[in-house]
């Protein structure tokens, strides 16, 4: 749990991107942006399993950053299908770095659920070709729904943790398999899980820790 929660806003090319920060207990020994679902069915940054993520990420001494995406909240702006949103959160992660540079030094994960993981598959590929020195230590996608958004020759890196429900009522777990097998990424499959985890939170919070656990010490 966060020992405080912190409301900031950056700026996007559509205007304000409302922004929790969850601070945990201690010296934080790095960060983790955590994206939400889709902002036109519901998505927002207090979504449970976006929490479950950020709360794991907490666990290990990291900053949570659980940004509302544009038109969600108080973010400025209107839903974009990934594109305005993956620009937006390129500006986060460089307002970010500017005004927290001690964090920006430590190691950083990008985590996503549902539209989230296209949001931050696309981050993580635009950093990359960029030539960012300081990329995410662990790319983490729950529920991926990437190929949905993204080009579909979009790469995704090695250390990419990928979690899905059996039972995926919105993207079936065979959708996502084409995806990974593409890419030659395992995927975890929780039996009988839905889309949303529902019951499943705990395992899923278990297996979160447990890459980070990998990822950290690495």
């Amino acid at each position: 749990m966060a020992i405080h929660t912190e409301i900031v806003g950056f700026e996007g090319a559509a205007g304000r991107i409302d922004c929790a920060l969850d601070w945990p207990e201690g010296a934080p020994r790095g960060w983790a942006l955590v994206l939400h679902p889709h902002s036109l069915q519901g998505g927002a940054r207090d979504n449970k399993v976006v929490t479950t993520i950020a709360r794991a990420c907490l666990q290990h001494g990291l900053v949570a950053v659980r940004p509302d995406f544009r038109g969600v909240g108080a973010s400025e702006g209107a839903f974009d299908k990934s594109i305005g949103e993956t620009q937006d959160m390129r500006a986060l992660v460089a307002q970010f770095r500017a005004r927290h540079p001690t964090l920006a030094a430590q190691p950083w994960v990008l985590g996503g659920f549902s539209f989230g993981t296209s949001v931050a598959a696309g981050l993580h590929a635009g950093l990359a070709a960029a030539g960012d020195a300081r990329l995410p230590v662990a790319l983490i996608l729950a529920g991926a729904a990437v190929q949905r958004f993204q080009p579909a020759d979009i790469p995704a890196p090695a250390h990419t943790f990928m979690v899905h429900g059996e039972r995926d009522e919105v993207v079936p777990c065979a959708e996502t398999m084409d995806w990974a097998r593409a890419r030659s990424l395992p995927v975890v499959v929780i039996p009988d899980a839905s889309h949303f985890f529902h019951g499943k939170l705990l395992i899923l919070r278990q297996l979160v820790l447990d890459k980070l656990t990998v990822a950290l010490a690495a």
